[in-house]
């Protein structure tokens, strides 16, 4: 039983478990085939894609936490554990962007920012607190390394969990801010209701996730062992092991499980061009946004200040063309079913239909002009 006492030879402080990484692994990997089934059937690789290869990693990280319980004196398998685990929750938390983007494309007349942007925006954050992430997990982790080395392990780690709580309270803000002109506007929208909340749910469990770190870190002064130390007066954080496996591996276990039931295929449109009309009812297919800016400037100037200036952004406001079928651009107008199959996005037929309506699961390109 788990009492907290340094154990003879462990990297990790304690004896590991060996039964808790099996658990998580499986489940971790069930997950993840079931998005790859998930992207399968919706037809959603760019939309959910990455939630595929967050959970490949996670499956990754508790099979090597198996193998360091054997082998807990073994460094570089805990270095590979640990770096795993650390890697996954940035990129589970990038699939997030990617959903909040195409949110924002279901209601582009309310969209704060550009909907395309939010990913090369956050993409660009990212890669910068993924780099401290991973190079921070990789020093700290090996005990092997100099003293200085391991400090500066510790420092980048720090540094890269309070920018994950920085970025996840930006992305928290721009989510609240565009779901409050949504409600103003008088859109009550179920399908749009239901992405937010899941989408929220799945940040709160994020955000638990980062604070456990967070605490973790700055609770102790070093996690190697010098003559002299006395293990017993690490913070509890580090010589327990539940801590782990309840702030860590349970959380993102329900994050990602989370997302498998409540998946954002079954309240969005295939295509980011399939938009509501004003009335918050009517889902017309029409041009989308047309970038004209090349990849890099949208990285440079993800919230394209010289096309606010230059007023180009007005030129890209679709949503204000007629909605009687003159404009040759407006190809489909179907109505969303808000009470059925709940929540889930299946339109029906309307009379006013200008064009064949576009369906679910139609074999057409789904996601033209997607994230």
């Amino acid at each position: 039983m788990e009492d907290g006492k340094y154990v003879d030879g462990s990297i990790y402080i304690y004896a590991p478990n060996k039964g808790a990484p099996v658990f998580f692994a499986v489940f971790f990997l069930a997950s993840c085939l079931l998005h790859v089934c998930q992207c399968v059937h919706y037809k959603s690789w760019r939309l959910t894609g990455l939630y595929v290869f967050s959970n490949a990693i996670f499956t990754a990280g508790y099979i090597a936490r198996e193998v360091g319980a054997f082998h807990y004196d073994n460094v570089g398998v805990y270095i590979a554990t640990v770096v795993l685990v650390y890697a996954a929750p940035p990129i589970f938390e990038l699939a997030n962007y990617v959903v909040l983007g195409r949110i924002l494309y279901y209601v582009p007349s309310l969209s704060p920012i550009h909907p395309g942007r939010v990913l090369t925006t956050f993409t660009a954050i990212s890669t910068v607190v993924e780099a401290l992430n991973a190079n921070g997990a990789a020093y700290s982790a090996n005990t092997n390394l100099p003293q200085t080395k391991q400090d500066l392990g510790h420092a980048l780690m720090k540094a890269s969990l309070v920018l994950q709580l920085v970025v996840v309270a930006l992305f928290l803000l721009l989510a609240v801010v565009f779901h409050r002109r949504t409600l103003r506007a008088g859109i009550h929208n179920a399908n749009l209701t239901n992405a937010l909340t899941t989408l929220y749910c799945s940040e709160a469990l994020l955000m638990s996730r980062t604070i456990y770190r967070v605490v973790e870190y700055f609770s102790v002064d070093q996690l190697h062992f010098v003559e002299g130390v006395d293990p017993s007066t690490f913070s509890p954080v580090l010589r327990y092991e539940w801590f782990f496996y309840v702030f860590e591996a349970t959380l993102m276990l329900c994050n990602t499980w989370l997302i498998n039931i409540r998946h954002p295929r079954r309240f969005l449109p295939q295509s980011t061009k399939t938009y509501l009309a004003k009335d918050g009812v009517t889902e017309i297919t029409g041009p989308g946004y047309k970038e004209d800016r090349n990849f890099i400037m949208t990285l440079l100037d993800p919230f394209d200040i010289a096309g606010l200036v230059g007023g180009r952004d007005k030129k890209t406001a679709f949503w204000d063309q007629p909605e009687n079928g003159q404009n040759a651009d407006i190809t489909a107008i179907t109505t969303t079913t808000n009470n059925n199959n709940n929540g889930q996005h299946m339109p029906h037929h309307s009379q006013s239909d200008v064009s064949p309506i576009r369906q679910p699961d139609s074999k057409e390109d789904p996601e033209a002009g997607a994230v």
